[in-house]
């Protein structure tokens, strides 16, 4: 499985090659979320997969647990490009210091 750190996700994303996107819950985006990230919760993905965008793609959760699991699952898809576990998800991305809004992540 291709893993990212948070720092290469957010360069990736700046530089406009990576989409990411967030795969928690409702709840836990509305207390902490990165601004300008699509949330589509793990819960809802089979319903709404045909959001996701094309091109290559980082998926987000609270510690990388989630997101390793949708990641490998997009995967064996096959019909998305390049699908990359964020590390550590929003806990790691906040301790190195990147944007968030709202409360720090638990």
């Amino acid at each position: 499985m291709w893993e990212l750190s948070p720092t290469e996700a957010y360069d990736a994303w700046q530089a406009g090659g990576l989409t990411i996107v967030d795969i928690r819950e409702v709840g836990e985006h509305e207390q902490t979320r990165i601004p300008g990230i699509p949330l589509i919760p793990m819960s809802e993905l089979s319903e709404r997969i045909d959001e996701l965008p094309e091109g290559a793609l980082a998926i987000l959760c609270r510690s990388g647990a989630r997101s390793a699991r949708v990641t490998e699952y997009l995967t064996s898809l096959g019909t998305y490009g390049e699908v990359a576990n964020l590390e550590g998800g929003i806990i790691a991305w906040a301790e190195d210091g990147l944007p968030i809004e709202g409360s720090e992540p638990c």
